[in-house]
């Protein structure tokens, strides 16, 4: 997807919101949002770059004026205890395929900085009040008889606990997974450390990263040990607003499933369905499914 015009102002106040995380004094904080301001409007003025493309170079240079590597350090933590308390009370309502992918998509919820959107405090309330509102477009059925052989990129910290728990259901139910992480920290999304620090290693076939700190996944091009896993899978489950927009610019010739909190009205309307909708959504199957291959931990 390309960035609308209206997205500029979201963007930009996840910039604010950086440098209110870094504790940068008020004239600081101004001096970078101009530039990124700056950078943004340059970048949009390129027709061929996609939303994720232009965001990761602004928060990039955001990051780089803050001197601050990972601005979201203590939300992450913050993030993703609150998500294992709420696990602790729920998990066992969670029991079938689709119950694990809507626990999944209300894990989802865990992002900070689109405008419009709030985190709630009380989470296992706010689970359970997602949890039976259930999923606006449901395409579980299916996508659980392409369960074989599963590429599964995540998204942010807090969510990966909900995302361990349907990787858990998965793997008893026989299914191959690659996990697909961040190569460098970027807003509060997992990295390599965050899936580690949950045993996630223990649980999935292999652990990849995308390489970088990148809004989404890097498309241009994919990293090779990514890229072959794709290839090779059955399935491709994309969490989250970043991945959607990032793989609906390049041609995949797999099946994927898009698993998102609907947090924004450029998104909404995109897939046709009313902002704050909890979505599963299938891709149009495509092509041969191949033979798993071998991956190496880490990039």
């Amino acid at each position: 997807m390309k960035l609308a015009s209206r997205c500029h102002g979201c963007l930009l106040s996840r910039v604010e919101l950086e440098c209110r995380l870094a504790g940068a004094r008020r004239m600081k904080a101004e001096a970078i949002r101009a530039a990124c301001a700056d950078m943004l409007a340059e970048l949009s003025r390129v027709p061929e770059l996609a939303a994720p493309v232009i965001a990761t170079q602004v928060h990039h240079l955001a990051y780089t004026l803050l001197g601050n590597e990972d601005p979201y350090h203590t939300v992450k933590i913050e993030n993703t205890t609150a998500a294992r308390e709420t696990r602790k009370i729920v998990y066992r309502e969670i029991t079938t395929f689709s119950d694990h992918v809507l626990a999944s998509v209300i894990g989802n919820a865990f992002d900070y900085g689109v405008q419009g959107h709030q985190v709630a405090q009380d989470f296992p309330r706010y689970f359970r009040d997602l949890f039976a509102q259930g999923l606006t477009i449901d395409d579980t059925r299916t996508m659980e008889s392409l369960a074989g052989r599963i590429v599964y990129f995540t998204d942010n910290c807090g969510e990966i606990v909900f995302d361990r728990l349907f990787i858990e259901h998965l793997k008893r139910t026989g299914s191959h997974v690659t996990l697909v992480v961040k190569g460098a920290p970027i807003l509060n999304d997992a990295t390599i450390r965050d899936a580690v620090a949950l045993g996630l290693d223990t649980i999935v076939d292999c652990i990849l990263t995308t390489g970088s700190g990148s809004i989404g996944i890097p498309v241009s091009p994919l990293p090779g040990p990514v890229a072959a896993a794709m290839d090779h899978s059955t399935l491709i489950i994309a969490k989250g607003m970043a991945n959607y927009e990032s793989l609906t610019e390049i041609s995949v010739n797999r099946p994927i499933a898009y698993l998102m909190a609907v947090k924004c009205d450029t998104i909404a309307e995109s897939i046709g369905v009313p902002r704050g909708s909890l979505i599963a959504m299938l891709s149009r199957d495509a092509g041969e499914q191949g033979d798993i291959t071998p991956c190496h931990t880490g990039q």
